[in-house]
């Protein structure tokens, strides 16, 4: 299913590639939240690829760790791909759809809110598969499920009062189940997703609206509505979003859900669980109790 006009996305990034350092601290913040997840693996990863590097925040986030000797960069603008580029080390133009890599390239690969624009989800994460070495990891965050929901009430509102329809203005994200499933079906192993809740403060939805812009994350879905979206549609968000989600000091807050997803390419070394029946011990040994079949209910004042 195409959902998303990747062609769009581009010229999109492309125009905000040049402001992007006055709209980029979600995606600082969510580098910030992805690298440290780095701190928790002792394992070394010399050759890293970053897809989706916008100007390069994620680079600027890792501090060296994970034993990283090279980075290698990619976006799907070439634009956003300079800014990065300028701020030191290698990035080239790339589409998460179409990957460019050799099998076994790569001891890493991240993204960082990247993914959430991809139409072929599945396909994208069975290539990072292909692409990463054997015990190679997968670190990714994207916008998941109940991210600018409030965003989304609002202006499905106002379009139904104004016009007696509405249209979709806000991308869907996946949850948490869908981003595991969709992991274990690519193959990784020892899959794991989850989520953090990110809210953010704005004088007002206009507000918000503009940073989207200008981070290159408006709608670009292909069912958006090509009709002209006049004043009054989006004073009546404004208005709505103020009186639902406004606080005492007149501003609105915006939710951004980041599903984390982490996987490991299969290398036999990995720990796989145990076949049933294989068990040496019982669970009744352990805990200091009796075993009894199912059903039975101990005596009062026994175990």
């Amino acid at each position: 299913m195409t959902l998303f006009d990747r062609r769009l996305l581009r010229r999109r990034r492309d125009r905000a590639a040049s402001g992007i350092a006055a709209h980029d601290f979600l995606f600082r913040e969510a580098a910030e939240r992805l690298a440290d997840r780095l701190d928790d693996v002792s394992r070394k990863f010399p050759a890293a690829l970053e897809l989706g590097c916008h100007g390069g925040e994620l680079a600027g986030a890792l501090g060296g760790r994970g034993g990283i000797e090279r980075l290698v960069q990619s976006d799907l603008s070439m634009a956003m791909a300079r800014q990065a580029a300028a701020r030191g080390g290698l990035a080239i133009v790339a589409d998460e759809e179409f990957l460019p890599f050799a099998p076994g390239s790569f001891d890493l690969v991240f993204s960082c809110l990247n993914l959430h624009w991809t139409n072929d989800l599945p396909g994208a994460l069975l290539q990072i598969r292909r692409a990463l070495k054997p015990d190679g990891l997968f670190l990714a965050v994207q916008f998941g499920l109940g991210t600018l929901s409030e965003l989304r009430e609002c202006l499905l509102e106002a379009e139904a009062e104004l016009s007696g329809g509405a249209s979709l203005r806000v991308s869907p994200f996946a949850d948490a189940r869908d981003g595991a499933a969709l992991l274990q079906r690519a193959g990784f192993a020892l899959p794991v997703a989850d989520v953090e809740t990110l809210t953010v403060t704005y004088p007002d939805a206009l507000a918000l609206m503009h940073d989207l812009r200008g981070m290159g994350e408006a709608n670009a879905t292909l069912a958006r509505s090509k009709r002209f979206a006049g004043r009054d549609l989006f004073a009546r968000a404004v208005a709505l979003y103020a009186e639902r989600h406004g606080d005492a000091q007149g501003r609105i807050a915006a939710r951004f859900r980041l599903l984390f997803l982490t996987g490991w390419a299969p290398h036999e070394s990995q720990q796989r669980p145990q076949l049933p029946g294989s068990a040496t011990r019982l669970l009744a040994d352990a805990l200091e109790t009796v075993e009894r079949p199912a059903g039975d209910k101990a005596k009062p004042g026994r175990s």
